[in-house]
């Protein structure tokens, strides 16, 4: 299924996301610093989500209490929660 995640307090615009059987088999950052968007969405592929969620929550950038990795965790966590809707 894929979804559409739109983070908060954070560079990055949008998140697109395929799950397959609970792993990530698309993932795409919109916007946020090129090369650290680019190298984690290809580190998340076929990655279980709730091993990307241990890894990637509580991020912090710079003084932000978030980070475009905390903001993964929280989209995939929705997703487990089924919270977030898959897109049309």
């Amino acid at each position: 299924m894929k979804y559409i995640y739109l983070p908060q307090n954070v560079c990055s615009t949008q998140m697109d996301i395929e799950i397959q059987n609970n792993k990530i088999v698309n993932f795409k950052i919109a916007n946020g610093c090129p090369g650290n968007t680019k190298a984690v969405s290809k580190l998340l592929i076929n990655m279980d989500i709730d091993q990307a969620i241990n890894q990637l929550k509580g991020i912090t950038c710079r003084s932000k209490s978030t980070s475009c990795p905390d903001q993964i965790a929280k989209a995939l966590t929705l997703i487990k929660q089924k919270k977030l809707l898959p897109a049309k």
